[in-house]
C-alpha cells in the first residue's frame, strides 16, 4: 500500500511531462502532492540535472515542506533540498530542489528570464490565487514560450477548477488524485453569531476541550483577535496540559516551529491561527478543528487610490480545506461558528488577489520585464484596468516610469530592491539626506501589522512608534509592545541597510519621519483644512477621529487609511513641515498664475500659487500680470454677474433692443439680444475692456457708443428709417417707440393724441405697423390694437362712453377723424 495517495498517480504524472511542456495535478488534502512529486521528479531523464523550484505562497508552509523532504533524505536541510525566502536562506552548492516564496520567483525571473538551470517550475496550493503567484506565471509562460521551451510548467492544487488553468497552458494534461482523509463531523451554530467574535471563539474551545480528545485548531481573521482570544484563555486556563500556541505569519521563525510541534506527552494544544494553516501544513495532533468562518485580505479601491485590510468570510473551498485540517491523522471534529444557510450564501471560492489589489508592483514588475502593457501576457484573470492605470500613475509620481511606460534609471534601481514601489523610493530618497537608516526601519515597520496595529491604540502619530521601536530594541520597557517584534523589525531593517550599503550616520530623528513617508506617499501629503479634517494632495478628503496631537498640524503624511465615505479616516500619519515639501518635492511643483474674477470684491483678483497635486502650498498677490489674463478674466466675470453689470442708460438699451427687432425682421443686421451679446462678448466689448479690473472700471464705459460700433456705416445712416426712436402722433407729441417685442414694437399714447390719424404708424419703412397701446387720460390702456381705422369705427364708441363718464371735462368727439387732436384736457380752440 502506498504511504502516500499522491503515489498512485506519480506514473502518470512523469508520463504526461515526458511529452508535455505544462501538466496540471489535482490533489485532495492529504494527499502528499507537496512533499512527494518534488522528490519523485527529481531523477527524471529531461530534468537532466536541473533545479527544481517550488512556490509556496507561505513561508512557514515553504520551510516545513522543505525539512520534511530534507528529512526523507536523511539529510540537513541546504544539501539535496532548500528553501529560499526572504531574509531566509538555506540553500548550497548540490541543492537540486529549492521551495522559494513567490516573489523571490519574480525576482529569479527578473535576473534571468530564461532560468538557466531550471528543468521544473511547480505552483503548490495554486488556488490561493496569489498576486506573485499569478505574476509568476505569467512571466514563466512568457519565458517558456520564447526562451525555453523545455521548461516545465506543473501547477498543483486541492480545490482548483482544473480546466480553465490547463486552457491557459495549451490545454495541459491534467492529473487527479484523492486525499486521504478520515471521516470529519461537522456541526454548525443554531443562529448567527451576535456580539464579539471572540467570545464565541472562547466558548466553543472551552467546550471542545471537555467533550473531545487531541489538540485544536482554531481558525481566525488575524493577530488581534489571535491574541485576545489567547489572553482569554490564560485568564481562565483550568489546566496545565493545554498549551496555547499562536501561529500567524508575523510571528518569529521560533514561535511558528513551537506551534507546529508535536505536544510533550499527556499535553494538549489549542493552535490559534490565520488563513497561513488552511494548506500545505500538518498540525500535529490535531483532531479538533474551530472555525471563524473569517478571514482578512487587502482591498484596493481604485476610487480613493486606497487599499485597506478587509474581514471577509471564507469561501466554501477554503471551509473545506479548513475543515480537512482535522481529519489528517485520524477522525475528527469540525465546529463551524455559522449556520448552515449562511454556509449556503458562501462564495464557491475565493477572489483571486489581482482583481482586488493594489497593482503597483506589479506594474512596476512588467515594465521591468519589458511589457508595460499586461495584454503581452497571458492571464487566467487580466489586471484590472482602472487599478493598472492608477498604478502606473503613482510609478510616474515616483519617478520610476516614463510616459510611455517604460522603466526608468530610477524605476530601474527601485524594481531590483524587492521592496514595494513605495518603500524602494523612500530608501533611496533617504540615502542623500543621510536618513537611509531610519528609512530602513520604516519600510519593515511598515509591514509588521501587528506591530502597527498595537501601536494604533495609543494615537496616529508614527512619529511615537518608531520611538517605541528605538525604546524597545535598547532594552526600554514599553508597555503593550511585543519586544521580539521590534527587535525582529530592527534587525531585518539592518539586514536591507546592509544590503544597500547604507552607513550609520546617527543623524536619524523622530522628526524626519514624516519627511521620509512623503517620499513614500506623494498622493497622500495632507493639508489642513480644519481642526482634524484634511485635504489629501490626490484630491480626497481625509479626517482624523478625535482631537490629538496631530489635528491641529498644517501638513500631515497619512500613511494608513480607509476608503469609506466621502472623506477617508486616517489611522496613522505623521507631520511635515512646508519648507521640507518645497525643497523635497521642487521638480514636482507646479507654480501657476491664477487671475479670475471675485464675485465678493467685483474685481479681478491676480495671485501666483505653487501647488502639489491638489495642494495650494503657496499663494501670494501677483505683481505683474499679463493684459490679455486680465481681459479674460474680466470677461468672465462680466458673464458670471450677466450684461446687468454694464453702464447701461436708457439710450444703450433703446438701441440694442432696436437693432435687435430689425434683426429679427432682417438677418443682415447684427443680433443684439443678450444671449448674444454674451456669446460674443469678447468681439464687440473686449477692445474697450483693457486696462480695467473691477465693476467701478467698467462704469466708465460709453456703451451708446460701443454698441454703434457693431454696425455698419449704411445701418447707422438708415436705422432711423428703419427702426426711428420716436413717432410723432398727429398732436405734434414726438412718443418714443418700444422695442422690446420683437414682432411688433410698441406705442403708448394717449386716445386724444390721435385723433385725425386715420391708419396705425409703420416702421421698417412702413412694412411693419406698430401695436397701438391707446391710454386713457390716467396713462392707463384702454384699448391695444395694430389696426387703428377699425378702432375708430367699431370700437371708440364704447370707449368713449366710459371714457366720458369717468373724465367728463375731457374732450371726447363724435367724430375723431375730424376732431383736432390734443395732450391737453380739451384742444385750444
Amino acid at each position: 500500500m502506498n504511504e502516500f495517495p499522491i503515489e498512485s498517480v506519480l506514473p502518470e504524472l512523469k508520463e504526461a511531462l515526458k511529452t508535455n511542456a505544462c501538466a496540471v495535478l489535482i490533489a485532495q488534502p492529504g494527499a502528499g502532492k507537496t512533499t512527494q512529486v518534488p522528490l519523485a521528479l527529481l531523477h527524471e531523464p529531461w530534468l537532466k540535472g536541473q533545479k527544481i523550484l517550488m512556490l509556496e505562497p507561505r513561508r512557514l508552509a515553504a520551510r516545513a515542506a522543505a525539512r520534511y523532504m530534507a528529512s526523507r533524505q536523511n539529510e540537513q536541510v541546504g544539501q539535496t533540498i532548500g528553501y529560499r525566502m526572504k531574509n531566509d536562506t538555506r540553500v548550497g552548492a548540490q541543492t537540486r530542489i529549492e521551495v522559494i516564496t513567490e516573489g523571490v520567483l519574480t525576482r529569479m525571473l527578473q535576473h534571468d528570464p530564461a532560468l538557466e538551470g531550471v528543468g521544473v517550475v511547480i505552483f503548490d496550493e495554486f488556488h490561493e490565487r496569489s498576486l506573485h503567484a499569478d505574476v509568476g506565471l505569467a512571466l514563466c509562460r512568457q519565458s517558456q514560450t520564447l526562451l525555453r521551451e523545455d521548461l516545465r510548467i506543473i501547477i498543483m492544487s486541492a480545490t482548483l477548477e482544473a480546466k480553465p488553468v490547463a486552457a491557459m497552458l495549451d490545454n495541459a494534461p491534467i492529473i487527479q488524485s484523492e486525499g486521504r482523509t478520515y471521516p470529519i463531523e461537522t456541526y454548525y451554530h443554531d443562529r448567527k453569531i451576535e456580539g464579539k467574535l471572540e467570545l464565541a471563539v472562547v466558548k466553543s474551545i472551552q467546550h471542545a476541550l471537555v467533550q473531545h480528545e487531541g489538540s485544536l485548531l482554531v481558525f481566525l481573521p488575524g493577530a488581534i483577535e489571535i491574541h485576545r482570544v489567547a489572553s482569554s484563555l490564560l485568564a481562565h486556563k483550568e489546566s496545565r496540559e493545554v498549551v496555547i500556541a499562536p501561529l500567524y505569519g508575523n510571528l518569529s521563525q521560533e514561535a511558528q516551529d513551537r506551534a507546529l510541534a508535536p505536544c510533550l506527552p499527556g499535553h494538549r494544544k489549542v493552535v490559534l491561527a490565520t488563513s497561513i494553516a488552511e494548506t500545505s501544513l500538518t498540525v500535529d495532533g490535531v483532531t479538533v478543528v474551530i472555525d471563524s468562518g473569517l478571514m482578512r485580505v487587502p482591498r484596493f479601491s481604485p476610487r480613493t487610490g486606497m487599499t485597506r485590510l478587509a474581514t471577509v468570510p471564507v469561501s466554501q473551498a477554503s471551509a473545506d480545506q479548513r475543515r480537512g485540517r482535522a481529519g489528517r491523522l485520524g477522525p475528527g471534529v469540525c465546529y463551524r461558528l455559522w449556520t448552515e444557510q449562511e454556509h449556503r450564501q458562501l462564495p464557491p471560492s475565493g477572489t483571486p488577489e489581482i482583481l482586488e489589489a493594489e497593482l503597483a508592483p506589479l506594474a512596476l514588475e512588467l515594465a521591468a520585464w519589458g511589457v508595460p502593457d499586461p495584454a503581452a501576457l497571458v492571464w487566467l484573470d487580466p489586471p484590472p484596468a482602472a487599478a493598472y492605470g492608477q498604478a502606473r500613475e503613482l510609478l510616474m509620481q515616483l519617478g520610476a516610469l516614463h510616459e510611455g511606460g517604460s522603466l526608468t534609471p530610477h524605476g530601474r534601481r527601485l524594481a531590483e530592491l524587492g521592496l514595494h514601489p513605495r518603500l524602494a523610493h523612500m530608501v533611496l530618497q533617504a540615502v542623500p539626506l543621510e536618513l537611509g537608516t531610519m528609512a530602513c526601519e520604516l519600510a519593515v515597520m511598515l509591514g509588521e501589522r501587528n506591530f502597527m496595529r498595537a501601536a494604533k491604540d495609543r494615537d496616529a502619530d508614527l512619529r511615537s512608534r518608531i520611538e517605541m521601536l528605538w525604546s524597545a530594541v535598547k532594552q526600554e520597557q514599553v508597555a503593550d509592545i511585543d519586544i521580539g517584534l521590534c527587535r525582529r523589525i530592527s534587525a531585518e531593517a539592518k539586514g536591507l541597510q546592509q544590503s544597500l550599503g547604507i552607513r550609520t550616520s546617527g543623524k536619524e530623528r523622530s522628526d524626519a519621519c514624516g519627511l521620509l513617508l512623503a517620499f513614500a506617499y506623494p498622493d497622500r501629503i495632507a493639508q489642513r483644512r480644519s481642526t482634524g479634517r484634511f485635504l489629501l494632495s490626490n484630491g480626497r478628503g481625509a479626517h482624523l477621529p478625535e482631537l490629538q496631537i496631530l489635528s491641529n498640524e498644517r501638513y500631515l503624511v497619512a500613511v494608513e487609511l480607509d476608503d469609506y465615505g466621502v472623506e477617508s479616516r486616517i489611522y496613522s500619519a505623521a507631520p511635515v513641515k512646508e519648507d521640507e515639501l518645497l525643497n523635497a518635492f521642487f521638480e514636482q511643483l507646479v507654480k501657476e498664475q491664477e487671475v479670475t474674477w471675485n464675485q465678493e470684491t467685483q474685481s479681478v483678483k491676480a495671485r501666483e500659487r505653487i501647488r502639489l497635486g491638489a495642494l495650494t502650498l503657496k499663494e501670494a498677490p501677483l505683481q505683474e500680470t499679463q493684459p490679455e489674463s486680465l481681459l479674460q478674466a474680466l470677461i468672465t466675470g462680466i458673464m458670471t454677474e450677466s450684461l446687468e453689470i454694464l453702464p447701461w442708460s436708457r439710450s444703450a438699451r433703446q438701441l440694442q433692443q432696436r437693432v435687435t427687432f430689425l434683426h429679427h425682421f432682417d438677418g443682415n443686421w447684427p443680433d443684439m439680444s443678450d444671449c448674444a451679446l454674451l456669446t460674443r462678448l469678447e468681439d464687440w466689448l473686449g477692445p474697450h475692456l483693457y486696462g480695467m479690473k473691477s465693476k467701478s472700471d467698467i462704469q466708465r464705459l460709453k456703451l451708446n457708443e460701443i454698441l454703434e460700433e457693431m454696425l455698419s456705416w449704411e445701418q447707422r445712416r438708415g436705422i432711423e428709417e428703419w427702426a426711428p426712436t420716436h413717432i410723432q402722433v398727429p398732436s405734434g407729441s414726438r412718443i418714443p417707440v418700444d422695442y422690446s417685442a420683437l414682432e411688433s414694437p410698441t406705442l403708448s399714447v394717449r386716445l386724444q393724441e390721435m385723433f385725425g390719424l386715420e391708419d396705425t404708424p409703420r416702421i421698417a419703412k412702413g412694412r411693419i405697423p406698430v401695436t397701438l397701446h391707446l391710454l386713457s387720460p390716467a396713462q392707463r390702456p384702454v384699448q391695444v390694437t395694430k389696426d387703428l381705422a377699425s378702432f375708430w369705427r367699431e370700437a371708440y364708441f364704447e370707449v368713449k362712453k366710459d371714457l366720458k363718464g369717468r373724465y367728463p371735462k375731457h374732450y371726447w368727439p363724435d367724430d375723431p377723424m375730424v376732431a383736432i387732436p390734443t395732450n391737453r384736457a380739451k384742444p385750444r380752440t
